[in-house]
């Protein structure tokens, strides 16, 4: 798996992430309603699963290409495993009732191998449930994103692995929505120097950094001017729909 640092991961510690924070442990809040039995969790991140799944498994395995420095001592269902995947080395076929993976995709350049390497852990009947972002709503091009999907696309190639796939979007309330429209007119006073769509065609490499900067800059402004708005967005805020071409992220269920 990819790196991912900076404005990709984020917490609670920082006010200006708490739009994504919120949106992101939403996520975790709604799988943590579905699972059960042994689960393995690809991207530790920030360990939002320990605290958050865990509680409603037998087992927990959480894996990341980072090390973490989790305090483990309080959950002893929990082991972390840092690997580097595809392949999911070390954990063994038909072992686990359900595989999460939460923004993890968009970074992975062997997509197609990490979706055939979940689907080899999971029993029979189990189920992943994964998150990534909609395509169709992407403000800018993120360079730290090796692809994004259309909810067909996510459907379709899901399908081509899984029994069944309920297609789900996380969409927001009118202060989510009040708040992408205020982020949207902001990006749009940054990329409008970029008359050439320069960001669609250099390397993601050459991106990273600042797009980094720059998110971050515009975060903290956002913060600045609609502090209130800014801060009074929680999880509550975001719910489960059909995905369609509006919804800010998918969250689909595939079945084994």
């Amino acid at each position: 798996m990819e790196k991912t640092q900076s404005t990709v991961r984020v917490s609670h510690r920082d006010s200006s992430d708490n739009f994504v924070f919120q949106r992101s442990i939403f996520a975790y809040y709604k799988a943590a309603e579905i699972v059960s039995g042994d689960v393995l969790e690809i991207g530790t991140g920030l360990g939002h699963g320990v605290e958050i799944i865990s509680p409603h498994t037998r087992s927990f395995i959480t894996i990341d290409n980072d090390d973490t420095n989790l305090d483990l001592s309080n959950y002893p269902n929990v082991e972390f495993h840092k690997i580097s995947a595809p392949p999911i080395k070390g954990i063994a076929s038909a072992s686990v009732d359900y595989v999460i993976c939460f923004q993890i995709i968009e970074h992975i350049k062997r997509d197609f191998d990490l979706m055939r390497e979940i689907n080899r852990v999971l029993r029979p009947g189990g189920r992943l449930i994964i998150s990534t972002p909609n395509a169709k709503a992407s403000l800018t091009r993120n360079p730290w994103h090796v692809r994004e999907y259309t909810a067909d696309e996510f459907k379709n190639f899901l399908g081509s692995l899984f029994y069944r796939v309920e297609s789900l979007g996380v969409f927001g309330s009118d202060n989510v929505v009040t708040y992408l429209n205020k982020n949207r007119e902001s990006v749009r006073n940054i990329t409008r120097f970029d008359i050439l769509n320069i960001q669609y065609w250099l390397p993601r490499s050459f991106l990273k950094l600042p797009y980094n900067l720059l998110n971050r800059v515009n975060r903290r402004r956002l913060l600045v001017e609609n502090r209130k708005l800014t801060t009074s967005i929680s999880m509550s805020d975001y719910y489960l729909e059909s995905a369609n071409d509006s919804c800010l992220d998918l969250f689909y269920i595939a079945t084994k």
